[in-house]
């Protein structure tokens, strides 16, 4: 299951230096806006405790994380709705992904040119989501025009989609994302069809100084009040520091995380809260030859997530053996666990938990 989410931010912000500590790439060291042209691609395992937990009692030769593919899109300015900068380009890229990770700046320095001028929280998050607001109203209202003539022919389904266009342009004419808005099962289809950037959800990613690990500073305190009033998550992440941890040997990062009063890279957490924003979980398969993590979405049946493996395994399923990892850890092996009688025989309708270790049996 392939599952993408994009940084955004104004140039300047460290959205490439996070993206680079996220894909341990090379930093590029220009410092100005545009210095990424074209949107990069990364592909970043999400840190997942247990699968270091059960290879510790069903040992393996390969150990395979989940990923997410994240993506580093160019800063976005003011006017890039209508073209200014490289808007049109950018603008595209954030349409295709699944989520958005959208970088601001927190902290200051006077050798770090801010595009605006200034470090002011509020005012980014304003001009990124007016743009992004104006990018899905252009796109609907040019959508809406040839829908209302599809609309007028008495078809219930054409008369469908035009409504829910209208619900979505009201919404965005007064300047509010699409997300705010309340929508049906029913209005569901027609409203993905839009391709909204504004319906994708967001986590505030407050890029913090190095003298305010503990994020007190007040311009954290106003991202957090509007990820906040917007019910959306927020992480904090030093850029610099981070960029410095995944440069090190494990006993040099443990080193200086320990100096730094931190339990581990504040990237981790960024990418499992992303992970979640995306609404993902993950199941396990376990044997010699590998562990591996499967990512699949909350509430997904065991067909479904048999699916992941094997295509052919949803319309074969039969069952779905199944042990958690805390009873692995309990009793010590599959073996162990199974004469205990904890091991579960699921059917088609059950529920994945995240963290199940599943042995799928199939017709196949």
């Amino acid at each position: 299951m392939s599952v993408s989410a994009g940084i955004v931010g104004l140039p300047n912000v460290g959205k490439s230096t996070i993206f680079n500590a996220l894909t341990n790439a090379e930093a590029d060291a220009a410092n100005y806006p545009f210095c990424t042209i074209e949107p990069n691609v990364g592909i970043v395992p999400v840190p997942d405790g247990r699968l270091a937990a059960i290879n510790k009692y069903m040992p393996t030769d390969k150990i395979i994380p989940a990923v997410v593919e994240i993506v580093d899109i160019a800063g976005l300015v003011k006017g890039a709705s209508t073209g200014e900068g490289l808007g049109n380009q950018f603008l595209a890229n954030i349409r295709e992904v699944d989520a958005i990770l959208h970088v601001v700046r927190c902290f200051a320095d006077d050798d770090v040119v801010h595009v605006e001028g200034s470090v002011d929280p509020q005012r980014d998050v304003d001009i990124i989501e007016t743009e992004l607001v104006l990018s899905d109203l252009q796109s609907v209202e040019k959508r809406m025009s040839k829908q209302k003539r599809a609309a007028k022919g008495g078809d219930a389904t054409e008369k469908a989609r035009y409504a829910i266009m209208e619900k979505v342009f009201a919404i965005l004419n007064e300047g509010l994302t699409a997300r705010t808005g309340s929508y049906t099962d029913a209005e569901q289809p027609f409203l993905d069809e839009l391709q909204l950037i504004t319906i994708k959800p967001v986590l505030y990613v407050a890029n913090i100084g190095e003298d305010d690990l503990g994020g007190d500073s007040e311009y954290v305190n106003i991202l957090k009040k509007i990820a906040e009033d917007r019910n959306s998550g927020l992480v904090m992440v030093c850029g610099s520091i981070e960029s410095e941890l995944v440069e090190l040997e494990d006993a040099e990062r443990d080193e200086m995380l320990e100096g730094l009063g931190i339990d581990e890279p504040a990237l981790n957490v960024l990418i499992r809260a992303a992970y979640k924003l995306l609404g993902l979980q993950s199941y396990f398969t376990a044997g010699p030859k590998e562990i591996r993590a499967w990512t699949i979405p909350v509430g997904a049946k065991a067909p479904q997530a048999a699916a992941v493996i094997h295509t052919d395994f949803e319309k074969h399923f039969i069952r779905a053996e199944i042990f958690s990892v805390e009873q692995l850890e309990e009793f010590g092996s599959e073996t162990a666990v199974k004469q205990a009688g904890k091991s579960r025989v699921e059917g088609k309708e059950y529920v994945m938990a995240d963290g199940d270790i599943v042995h799928f049996r199939t017709s196949a």
